[in-house]
């Protein structure tokens, strides 16, 4: 497997956990200016999400990766982004799949009581592009 480098987040946690997730997904953005992606097309999406936090969990843990993984895989592999409700009214674009698996990623980890904290999306669409969305700050 070969090693990615992500850009760095400055920050003052203890622990910084950072996870690989990939996943295949399809979507168009419904505008006309955006040529090609205004027809359906799919992608394998690779994301990694950097989170931090101070404390850890019982198990050790900052976060399991395995609940970081659900979220992504369960919300975006195998669909056409389109139908999904938050993307009714918003495109589906890089940007906007990267913000919301940061928004989702945030309220899982808003119900854990050692506070970790989500602190970056980068997320790849193909090989040379990728967005990274770190939230409003």
């Amino acid at each position: 497997m070969m090693q990615q480098l992500y850009p760095h987040v400055n920050h003052n946690y203890a622990f910084e956990l950072n996870k690989d997730i990939n996943f295949s997904a399809a979507h168009f953005i419904p505008n006309e200016k955006a040529g090609v992606c205004s027809r359906v097309h799919g992608h394998t999406y690779f994301a990694n999400v950097t989170i931090g936090g101070n404390e850890l969990d019982e198990m050790g843990f900052l976060v399991n990766f395995r609940d970081i993984k659900s979220i992504i895989n369960d919300t975006f592999d195998h669909r056409l982004m389109n139908d999904l409700e938050v993307f009714q009214n918003t495109p589906p674009s890089t940007e906007n799949v990267a913000k919301l698996i940061f928004e989702k990623i945030e309220a899982h980890l808003n119900t854990l009581p050692h506070g970790p904290k989500v602190l970056q999306v980068y997320l790849r669409e193909t090989p040379t592009s990728y967005v990274l969305y770190r939230g409003k700050r």
